[in-house]
C-alpha cells in the first residue's frame, strides 16, 4: 500500500523517486491462461425440478479449481482473469455433472451509486468495504438448457455465501454487487432473483483522469444480505 501511493506521488509529480534499479516480474502480467479441460458436454434440457437438488461447492484450493478456471477462460465472454483480494469460486453440479460456475471476491473500491445508497462516507467505506462481495463471474455452461436455472441460483448462493466467506475471512457479508453489460444483457436473471438496480456505472476506469468514456455503460446490482445491512455497514 504504502510504495503504491509513494508511485501515485511520483506519476502526479508531487515526488520524484530514484531511478528503478531492476524490474521486478509482476507474476499476473502476460500469465498462462487456464488449459482447456474438457467435460461432459452432452445437452441438458429439462425442467429446474428435474435436476434439483442441485450442490454447490466452493472450489478454491481444491482438485476441480483448474476445472472451474478452464471453464470461465473457454466458455465466459470474459475469460478467465485471477481474481485479487478476498475471493471464492463455486462449481454448481447436477448429478455431479458441472453446469455453472461462481466466481465472488473483493468489492471495487469506489462505486457511487452504490455508496450513496448504502449510506457511505470515506471513513465507512474504508473501515467496511470488507463486508461486501462482487460477483465478477457467473457462467452457466451453454448446453445446459434449464429455464429459471440463472435465478434458481442466485438465491442459493445469497443463503449460503456469508457462511462460507466467514469461514475462511473470518468476518461475515453484508451485501453482494455485481455489473452487468448493458449492451450485451438486461440483468434479467438478478431481477428475478430480487436483487436491485440501483443505477450505472460511468463508463470510466478507475485511473481515468479525463471524465472520458473509455468503456461500456455497467448496470449496477445489488442485493443485502441482512434488513438491518445499513446499520451494519456504516457503524450508525
Amino acid at each position: 500500500m504504502a510504495r503504491g501511493f509513494m508511485l501515485k506521488l511520483h506519476r502526479e509529480g508531487h515526488i520524484t523517486l530514484p531511478p528503478q534499479k531492476r524490474k521486478i516480474k509482476n507474476p499476473f502480467v502476460n500469465r498462462t491462461p487456464p488449459p482447456k479441460i474438457e467435460v461432459n458436454q452432452t445437452l441438458l434440457k429439462v425442467d429446474l425440478s428435474m435436476i434439483r437438488p442441485l450442490e454447490i461447492r466452493q472450489v478454491k484450493k481444491t482438485d476441480q479449481e483448474k476445472v472451474f478456471n478452464s471453464l470461465i477462460e473457454h466458455q465466459h465472454y470474459l475469460r478467465y482473469c485471477h481474481p485479487v483480494g478476498e475471493q471464492l469460486k463455486y462449481m454448481v453440479y447436477a448429478q455431479d455433472r458441472p453446469i455453472a460456475c461462481f466466481s465472488w471476491s473483493s468489492a471495487p473500491r469506489h462505486i457511487g451509486a452504490r455508496d450513496r445508497y448504502i449510506g457511505w462516507n470515506k471513513e465507512d467505506r474504508a473501515q467496511r468495504l470488507q463486508y461486501i462481495a462482487y460477483n465478477s463471474r457467473f457462467l452457466i455452461l451453454f448446453w445446459i438448457k434449464v429455464p429459471h436455472l440463472a435465478s434458481h441460483l442466485l438465491g442459493l448462493m445469497a443463503k449460503n455465501i456469508s457462511r462460507d466467506w466467514e469461514k475462511i475471512y473470518n468476518h461475515p457479508l453484508y451485501f453482494l454487487e455485481t455489473f452487468v453489460d448493458t449492451e450485451r444483457f438486461s440483468g434479467t436473471c438478478y431481477k428475478a432473483a430480487n436483487w436491485i438496480y440501483i443505477g450505472d456505472t460511468t463508463g470510466r476506469g478507475k485511473n481515468e483522469k479525463k471524465h472520458v468514456k473509455t468503456r461500456s455503460i455497467k448496470a449496477i446490482w445489488v442485493y443485502p444480505l441482512t434488513k438491518n445491512f445499513r446499520i451494519r455497514m456504516t457503524g450508525a
